[in-house]
């Protein structure tokens, strides 16, 4: 089975990091984004500006020592965190939005009408400051289709051309992902990002059914790391979808090769 390019965007310094025990100095983020540079990882997700002077510093470095890797920085829905954020010379400003219900009226205590009001009070006030921007669809595995389409819809009218769509608490299985990801992409012809956790062991195997659905764009750490069970491992992923998709690594798989 031929897919089309397979884009690998690896999150090891902002979901990787928040794997318990895990902590990289400056050091040794400089030197895994080097080594990720390498092994052609198409784009790097370098941290969070808004944690704090000590994250801007190491992501302005990062950036600095590798002037031709896609750098991008994570942020929530707020000008003031994207603010923090453009001065750190990122080429990507990621934005995550909470797309279900729990996370919108839950945690946040708001509606869906706030929410798509503050995208796009947000979204006018960053595009055309940041050299690119990218939204992230957060909680997607418990949200609703129909609101999900609402929201791509709505940040295409600001020219984003990219969602991530995050099964933040890990609970999707091939079937549902595939099911998921070929209906968004069906609607609205977005290019696709999928984030895995991997709480029911599935990560590589749902970021593999992604891709059949027509994701182009697939986050992974080293060695899985990341937040409770860990997120999609890269080098699992990249054995494995050089093998089920027939790709080139070379040609194929932005993200590099496989050592094992």
């Amino acid at each position: 089975m031929l897919v089309p390019h397979i884009h690998i965007v690896d999150t090891t310094l902002r979901d990787g990091a928040q794997s318990p025990f895990i902590m990289f100095n400056d050091k040794e983020k400089i030197a895994i984004v080097k080594m990720l540079t390498e092994k052609g990882v198409y784009q790097i997700e370098a941290g969070i500006p808004a944690i704090g002077k000590s994250e801007q510093e190491i992501i302005k470095k990062i950036k600095s020592a590798c002037p031709n890797t896609q750098i991008a920085v994570w942020n929530r829905l707020n000008i003031d965190d994207i603010n923090i954020s453009l001065e750190c010379n990122a080429d990507i400003i990621h934005i995550s939005i909470p797309v279900s219900y729990r996370q919108i009226h839950e945690k946040l205590k708001k509606d869906e009408t706030w929410l798509l009001n503050e995208i796009s009070e947000v979204l006018s006030a960053t595009i055309g400051n940041a050299k690119e921007v990218t939204i992230g669809m957060e909680d997607a595995s418990r949200a609703q289709m129909d609101f999900m389409l609402t929201v791509v819809r709505k940040v295409q009218q600001f020219g984003i051309s990219r969602v991530r769509f995050a099964d933040t608490v890990g609970i999707m299985t091939p079937s549902t992902v595939y099911d998921q990801i070929s209906k968004l992409i069906k609607a609205t012809g977005i290019d696709v990002e999928f984030h895995a956790h991997n709480d029911l062991g599935m990560a590589v195997a749902n970021s593999l059914a992604a891709v059949q659905a027509g994701a182009s764009f697939i986050d992974t750490t080293i060695h899985g790391i990341g937040e409770r069970c860990g997120n999609c491992d890269m080098d699992k992923f990249i054995f494995a979808a050089s093998s089920i998709f027939n790709s080139n690594r070379s040609e194929r798989v932005k993200g590099g090769e496989h050592n094992g």
